[in-house]
C-alpha cells in the first residue's frame, strides 16, 4: 500500500480554515482517558459547555508506557502504565464512560451514547490504516457537515485513530480541522520527548504531512503553564457532586505516581500541583484568546523526533501562551463539575441546574412576557368583611 494522494490548499485557504470557530463548533474528542488525570478534566469541561460546543462524539486512543520502561525503575514491573496499547485503549474507553456516568447531565447521557473503541494499536507501517468504530464514526461525522463548517477534533493523546482515518478518506482534508497538543514549540531544538507525539511516530508525521488544517498547541512552555495545585482542588473541586470527587481522587492518587517512584500519602502532606496538560484544547475551542496563536509553516518532524524547519509547508496555527487564571475559572465555575444539588424544602428532591439552551431561553422569555401582558385570574377583588368578622365573634366561632 502507498500513500494516498491528500488535497492541497493554498494559503488563503488554510488562512480562512484556520480561524478561530465561532458559533456553536462540531466537536469529537480522541482521548487516551486512562492515562493519567488531565483528560478526565479535559471530557469533564466539554461535557459541561455543550451549549457552548457540539459534542459529537467520545474516542478511545491506544496508549502504553512500555516503551519509556527504562526511564522508571523504581515502577513496579507489572504497573498498569506498562499494558499493551490495546489494553491501554480499552481501559480509556471504561474511563470515558465513567466520567459521562459520574457527570449525570442530559448532555453526558447523551455523550455516553457516541463513546467509541478506537484503535487496538500503532500504525503498523506509515501507510497502514487500523480500522477500529472511532475510525468508521470519525469519517461519517466529518462527511456529514457542510463543507464550510469542519469537524473539530481535539487530540489529547496519540493521533493513530486520526492517521488511520486520514488514510482511509483522504478527503478529509477537506472537512476537519486537527487540534492536538504534544511536543515542543515548532522552533526549539530539543528532541520531542512528548508521550502524544512519540508512540506512533509514523501517525504524527503523516498528520504533519498530510496538509490536514492543523492547531497545534505545545505542551511544553505552553501547555505546562496549566497547573492546577492541591489547594485549588481542596477548594473549588473537592465535595462538589459525585464527578469533583473523583477527580479530587484522581488529583490525590495519581496513576503515575508508582512510575515516578511517589508515594500518595507522603505527597498529599505538603503542597503540589499538576500540569492538567489536555485541557488546554477545549480552552483553545471555547474561547481562542484564552491560548493565544498564529500562523507559521508546518515543521517536518524526523526520525529522531526533531522539528526541521520548511519554508514550502503548508500553513498551520500554533500557540505561544495561554491565560491560564481565566481558564482555570471558567473551568472551575462549571455547575460543580457534577449536578449542583441544592436543597428545596425538607425532605425535597434535589433540583439539577444546567445552562438553558437557547430554545429554553427563548420560551422563557416569551412566558415572562405573557405574565406581564396579561392580567391573571388567580387575583382577588377587595371584599369588605367586617360584619362577618363581628357575627363569628358573637357567636364564639
Amino acid at each position: 500500500m502507498t500513500l494516498p494522494v491528500f488535497p492541497r490548499h493554498d494559503d488563503a485557504w488554510m488562512r480562512e480554515r484556520l480561524q478561530p470557530p465561532t458559533g456553536r463548533p462540531r466537536v469529537v474528542i480522541d482521548t487516551d482517558a486512562a492515562n493519567e488525570i488531565d483528560d478526565q478534566f479535559a471530557i469533564a469541561w466539554a461535557l459541561q459547555s455543550t451549549y457552548r460546543l457540539e459534542l459529537l462524539g467520545l474516542y478511545a486512543e491506544p496508549f502504553s508506557f512500555a516503551h519509556r520502561r527504562s526511564d522508571h525503575p523504581k515502577a513496579p514491573p507489572d504497573a498498569m502504565p506498562f499494558n499493551p496499547p490495546a489494553v491501554g485503549m480499552e481501559r480509556s474507553h471504561v474511563e470515558i464512560l465513567k466520567v459521562c456516568d459520574l457527570l449525570a447531565t442530559p448532555a453526558s447521557a447523551v455523550a455516553r451514547q457516541q463513546v467509541w473503541r478506537g484503535s487496538a494499536g500503532y500504525l503498523p507501517a506509515p501507510d497502514v490504516p487500523l480500522r477500529s468504530e472511532a475510525v468508521d464514526h470519525l469519517i461519517a461525522t466529518a462527511r456529514a457537515g457542510a463543507a464550510d463548517a469542519p469537524l473539530y477534533v481535539l487530540a489529547l493523546g496519540c493521533v493513530t485513530n486520526i492517521a488511520s482515518a486520514l488514510l482511509l478518506a483522504p478527503d478529509l482534508v477537506d472537512r476537519i480541522v486537527v487540534v492536538w497538543t504534544s511536543g515542543y514549540p515548532s522552533h526549539a531544538p530539543h528532541v520531542n520527548h512528548s508521550f502524544n507525539l512519540e508512540q506512533d511516530l509514523w501517525a504524527s508525521q503523516l498528520l504533519l504531512d498530510s496538509g490536514v488544517p492543523h492547531v497545534y498547541l505545545p505542551g511544553y512552555h505552553v501547555g505546562a503553564q496549566l497547573r492546577l495545585s492541591l489547594a485549588e482542588m481542596d477548594r473549588h473541586v473537592r465535595g462538589r457532586g459525585a464527578l469533583g470527587d473523583y477527580l479530587w481522587q484522581l488529583f490525590t492518587h495519581n496513576p503515575l505516581w508508582p512510575l515516578l517512584g511517589v508515594d500518595a500519602a507522603t505527597a498529599n502532606q505538603q503542597p503540589h500541583s499538576w500540569v492538567i496538560w489536555d485541557i488546554i484544547c477545549i480552552a483553545w475551542l471555547l474561547q481562542p484568546d484564552w491560548v493565544p496563536s498564529t500562523l507559521v509553516r508546518t515543521p517536518r518532524l524526523d526520525a529522531g523526533r526533531r522539528w526541521q524547519a520548511d519554508g514550502s509547508r503548508h500553513l498551520m496555527r500554533e500557540a505561544h501562551g495561554v491565560q491560564r487564571d481565566a481558564i482555570f475559572a471558567d473551568f472551575l465555575a462549571r455547575p460543580n463539575h457534577a449536578v449542583n444539588h441544592i436543597k428545596v424544602g425538607g425532605g425535597a428532591r434535589p433540583e439539577q441546574r444546567v445552562p438553558m439552551t437557547r430554545i429554553r431561553q427563548r420560551i422563557a422569555e416569551r412566558m415572562m412576557q405573557s405574565k406581564n401582558s396579561i392580567a391573571m385570574l388567580t387575583s382577588f377583588n377587595e371584599v369588605n368583611l367586617s360584619k362577618v368578622m363581628a357575627m363569628r365573634k358573637e357567636l364564639g366561632e
